[in-house]
């Protein structure tokens, strides 16, 4: 799906995505190709989870679309916008050669960012705060086609869904949010993060690695999440007054092709190629 006609190009001071997956059939390519063609800014943060080598060690799976979202962001990079690759749990090879600078795009395993009111954050992907992944890793391991499995039947509801003109819903967002374990789970993970970042004496923190975004204060510490690419197609943007702000694409597509559908005669400014 292209929305080039329908989207304006939107601008920030700096993105924070995270988690897409690709080389997964969970990773909503498309979506994120479209994102990264209608928008711009001076920042890009990838937050960990980008390449699933996870699962491309168990089976080889990348289409052209993955490809081209690797290309559309090391085209970023080359046209002035600074790109960090923060390394994650499912791309944890990259770890191993950290910090290190390709094609422009500069991989770590933890960075600070200023914002434009100069407030400290510091970007990781959130993994090493995982209970599961540090005492456990075969089970996390377990619980990941446990979650495979639960995208598999969110996409053929969701089909159902569309076909009688509903509109998206994730199953597996749903049972987090109903599971009493999986809710605390979430709370106690965002404070041990809060808490990390609080020791270092930054005033925020962006993370990803659960796939729930968030934006809540913690004691002393802005925590965010942004999400991720499987389920909430979100990001993390911050204004060029320094203001953060949670986005999800969705939404913002069905934003626009509701005033388009209003305005006939609405026009798009998205003629940047890069």
């Amino acid at each position: 799906m292209s929305t080039n006609n329908v989207i304006p190009l939107l601008k920030y001071r700096t993105i924070f995505i995270s988690d897409f997956h690709l080389g997964s059939k969970g990773c909503q390519s498309s979506m994120l190709l479209d994102f990264l063609r209608n928008t711009r800014s001076d920042y890009l943060y990838l937050v960990g989870d980008i390449i699933d080598g996870w699962r491309l060690k168990n089976k080889w799976f990348w289409p052209q679309e993955h490809n081209d979202v690797v290309q559309k962001i090391l085209r970023k990079a080359r046209h002035g916008t600074k790109v960090y690759y923060v390394s994650g749990n499912h791309d944890e090879l990259v770890r191993k050669f950290v910090p290190i600078n390709l094609g422009e795009v500069n991989i770590v395993n933890e960075v600070i960012h200023i914002t434009a009111d100069n407030k400290k954050l510091l970007i990781l992907h959130g993994d090493k705060f995982d209970a599961i992944i540090r005492v456990a890793p075969w089970l996390a391991h377990l619980g990941d086609y446990a979650y495979d499995f639960a995208l598999w039947i969110n996409v053929t509801l969701n089909k159902i869904r569309k076909a009688l003109g509903y509109k998206y819903w994730s199953l597996s967002k749903f049972l987090k949010l109903k599971v009493k374990k999986a809710v605390s789970y979430i709370n106690r993970y965002e404070e041990v993060v809060a808490n990390y970042a609080f020791k270092k004496n930054m005033n925020g923190v962006v993370c990803g690695h659960i796939h729930h975004a968030s934006d809540r204060i913690i004691g002393d510490v802005h925590y965010y999440n942004d999400g991720d690419w499987v389920e909430n197609c979100s990001a993390l943007v911050e204004h060029f007054d320094g203001k953060l702000e949670l986005i999800y694409w969705k939404d913002i597509i069905e934003t626009y092709e509701g005033s388009q559908l209003s305005s006939p005669t609405y026009s798009t400014n998205s003629t940047n190629s890069f």
